[in-house]
């Protein structure tokens, strides 16, 4: 085989190649757009239930706190009022 006919050859492979690839490129920069999409939105989701979860939290401590007041409030008045 000659030179020109090895350069022929190597030029041909390589479109062979290119026209292969332009494809599986599109498709695989579906994939990393879709993968984008969806960490997106589980970081909105993440947002949205840690909001809710500090909502949660907050109304138990007012709880936590009126029980503690109730509590200090029952003990105070032992003598006057009983709980059975």
């Amino acid at each position: 085989m000659t030179e020109n006919g090895l350069e022929k050859i190597d030029g041909l492979i390589a479109r062979s190649i290119g026209v292969f690839a332009e494809p599986i490129q599109h498709k695989l920069d579906l994939v990393v757009e879709g993968q984008q999409m969806l960490s997106e939105k589980m970081d909105r989701g993440k947002m949205a239930l840690e909001a809710r979860i500090g909502c949660v939290e907050h109304k138990l401590d007012a709880v936590a706190a009126d029980l503690s007041a109730h509590r200090a409030d029952t003990e105070a008045h032992r003598k006057v009022f009983k709980v059975r």
